[in-house]
């Protein structure tokens, strides 16, 4: 796992790059699917999710339309933590998060997927496939063609 070292001056230190890093840097990092833990430079203390919220609040900041968090929910979230037994929210918003992230990942496939049908594709595979076809006949009366040749006889 990847270290982050927090120093008292606010800069982030990439043990692996030897490099200071920003919160873009490191929400970069997340988009990658790479595993990290902030810690203070210091004490060693795990500042890992201070650090992720902080990149949530630099994200919700940044782009006023994209929005996850309402005011409302938000307000909700505060409510939970002085609830005298608090709800197992955490584990409930992974949960839905993941399902969430897959559908959306599965949608995305299938969008794909009817994409590679596209007319434009069709013709594609038409133009390469008439194109070998012509080049096979050439060759064949040429006597260049690649007579025998399996891979030319299975394409067309």
């Amino acid at each position: 796992m990847r270290v982050i070292r927090k120093y008292a001056n606010r800069r982030l230190y990439d043990t692996e790059q030897s490099r200071y890093v920003t919160l873009e840097d490191l929400r970069g990092l997340i988009l990658d699917e790479v595993s990290f833990r902030v810690e203070d430079a210091k004490s060693g203390e795990d500042l890992t999710r201070t650090i992720l919220l902080s990149i949530i609040i630099e994200q919700e900041q940044a782009d006023g339309d994209a929005q996850v968090f309402s005011n409302d929910l938000l307000a909700q979230f505060i409510r939970v933590y002085d609830m005298a037994q608090p709800l197992p929210l955490s584990r409930y918003l992974e949960q839905g998060t993941q399902l969430m992230m897959e559908q959306q990942q599965r949608m995305q496939d299938q969008w794909q997927q009817a994409m590679r049908h596209s007319p434009m594709d069709l013709m594609r595979d038409m133009a390469e496939e008439n194109m070998r076809f012509w080049q096979q006949t050439i060759g064949q009366a040429t006597g260049t063609g690649n007579k025998g040749n399996k891979d030319d006889d299975d394409a067309s």
